[in-house]
């Protein structure tokens, strides 16, 4: 049986999650309620499969207004509970609910407030699952990373330009981020900042990037004090104190000028300087750039979609 997930689920769903994943992905009090959260022009629904009397898997759809792609961001099913139809009957639901508010793809994970980006390598016997259903590898980005480093002892790899630097957003600046934004990164990365800003967080965790005084540059990053939860990195395995940065991006005027290189190893100082130990720069595939800064595969994510319509 499936019923509505609401909040009195929390619980539960900590403890299905927590026993179904591998243990590098825990989630706790902190993440899940963010992550349930509805961001602007969202829709999230969520189904609970009661199994002998009790919560024993879950299953969480995102939609947006007019879009087609949709995500199912969590699935899971107890150890206890499965091999016994609960996880195809929560993942049907979700595709039933996607598909009527209009979705004609489905990934897995990857959503605007995301568990994961995709389903762990290291949980990639699960892969079956979702292929028994339908589900292929991304042909264009099969898989993505989380890379990470120690900035314990971390050092400069570019010398800072003259002409510029990278520094803290101060308060009132939003407007200057959120129109770079606009005009360099419209889409996913302009709608987060927004988000960011409609949430009021904290104007220092996105860097601005001036050059000769304009705004040519940004990095967003992520403190155990941030808006956003740390514990979404799933930095465990790392030192503590724990730092994120990324997205980060330079306008196109000032490209091919080693810039970005400054940015990554600006933005890799600045934590360090906050006192960052074990820092993660989250879902990409550029392992071979950040390898340039000693950065290294942390995490590897497979990318599975299905088309549900045309």
């Amino acid at each position: 049986m499936l019923i509505p997930l609401t909040p009195s689920h929390h619980p539960a769903i900590l403890r299905i999650w927590n026993a179904a994943s591998h243990p590098d992905y825990p989630i706790n009090e902190r993440l899940l309620p963010y992550n349930v959260i509805p961001t602007t022009g969202e829709v999230v629904e969520g189904r609970v499969a009661i199994h002998n009397g009790e919560p024993a898997g879950f299953v969480l759809a995102h939609a947006v207004e007019n879009g087609t792609l949709g995500w199912v961001s969590a699935i899971a099913v107890h150890p206890s509970a499965q091999r016994q139809g609960l996880g195809s009957e929560l993942l049907t639901w979700a595709e039933g609910w996607l598909k009527e508010k209009g979705c004609k793809r489905i990934r897995i994970g990857g959503n605007l407030r995301p568990f994961l980006p995709g389903l762990p390598y290291v949980m990639r016997e699960n892969a079956a699952f979702f292929q028994k259903h339908g589900y292929q590898f991304s042909h264009d980005q099969p898989y993505e990373y989380d890379i990470a480093r120690s900035l314990k002892d971390y050092q400069p790899v570019y010398q800072k330009p003259a002409h510029a630097e990278l520094a803290p957003m101060q308060i009132g600046e939003e407007p200057r981020l959120l129109d770079f934004l606009h005009r360099e990164y419209p889409g996913r990365w302009e709608f987060e900042a927004w988000e960011f800003v409609r949430n009021n967080g904290r104007p220092s965790d996105f860097l601005l990037l001036r050059v000769d005084g304009v705004v040519h540059g940004f990095c967003r990053i992520t403190l155990p004090d941030s808006e956003r939860p740390i514990e979404r990195f799933y930095p465990q395995r790392l030192p503590q104190p724990w730092g994120q940065f990324g997205p980060l991006g330079l306008s196109k005027a000032v490209r091919g000028q080693g810039l970005g290189g400054y940015l990554i190893d600006a933005a890799a100082l600045h934590l360090q300087s906050l006192g960052v130990d074990g820092c993660v720069i989250d879902w990409t595939a550029l392992v071979e750039l950040y390898g340039k800064f000693g950065f290294k595969a942390y995490n590897q994510y497979i990318s599975l979609f299905k088309v549900i319509g045309e």
